[in-house]
């Protein structure tokens, strides 16, 4: 007997999202600081899904956030807010209105600090995106390798642990970690070590050339050229405060 074909499936899906930190109700001071932070690169964020984290927000007497407003100031700028993080009931009940979801009760792991300033972003993708492979969520599994060259839209996360890939990262390629990067071939594309928000973590490269660097929310786009005496050299970079540190190899 042929049976019944199903019209939906429902799966486990680990999806991440950008983290927005807010800290003041001042939507105006917001809208011009992402105004300044994005103007090079206005759809540097693509859309991503977003997270509102009000946690830092310390409302006081008679202070209010305008929620809808702020949703709206996120789109403009290519965030898509579709989360939210508060303890406040009143700001829990207005998300729930405005179609967010308040995830403060089953978050497994804390955010890493994210910059509304953006530096605090945590850029964290696995949406809309080929994923290749993803690192098994076992405590055991601390290191993923990758063997094969990675193409333009092709994704690989190492959670929990280090990234190691033997062949080169091309151009439009993401590649992520929660502790370092290890790439031995040119890295063309996107590299995003400490993911978590570990700010010791690394991006290690045998050439460096990558489109975007970026270490527990700290980053740097292709729009800021790379020092001369590390673009297409051997490299390392690291975290010094807010500043992304690169340093030759060899």
């Amino acid at each position: 007997m042929r049976s019944k074909s199903l019209a939906f499936e429902i799966k486990n899906v680990d999806l991440s999202a950008l983290s927005f930190i807010v800290k003041s109700v001042q939507l105006g001071d917001i809208q011009v600081e992402l105004e300044q932070k994005l103007k090079d690169n206005p759809d540097f964020f693509g859309n991503a899904p977003t997270l509102i984290d009000l946690d830092q927000l310390n409302l006081e007497d008679g202070q209010n956030l305008d929620l809808s407003t702020l949703c709206q100031v996120l789109k403009q700028h290519h965030l898509n807010p579709l989360f939210l993080k508060t303890k406040n009931p009143q700001l829990q009940t207005l998300g729930t209105s405005l179609g967010l979801t308040d995830v403060d009760g089953f978050l497994s792991t804390p955010l890493a600090p994210a910059q509304v300033e953006i530096r605090e972003v945590e850029v964290v993708r696995e949406v809309v995106k080929e994923v290749v492979l993803e690192a098994p969520a076992s405590p055991h599994a601390t290191t993923m390798v990758v063997t094969k060259p990675l193409r333009s839209g092709q994704h690989v996360y190492a959670k929990g642990g280090d990234l190691i890939i033997l062949a080169m990262v091309n151009p439009g390629a993401e590649v992520m970690a929660d502790g370092h990067i290890h790439v031995y071939a040119p890295l063309r594309g996107k590299a995003i070590a400490g993911a978590k928000g570990d700010t010791s973590a690394r991006i290690f490269t045998s050439c460096l050339e990558a489109e975007l660097l970026s270490i527990a929310g700290t980053y740097r786009t292709s729009d800021t050229p790379l020092p001369k005496e590390v673009q297409s050299q051997a490299a390392q970079i690291s975290l010094d405060g807010e500043k992304l540190v690169m340093q030759r190899l060899g």
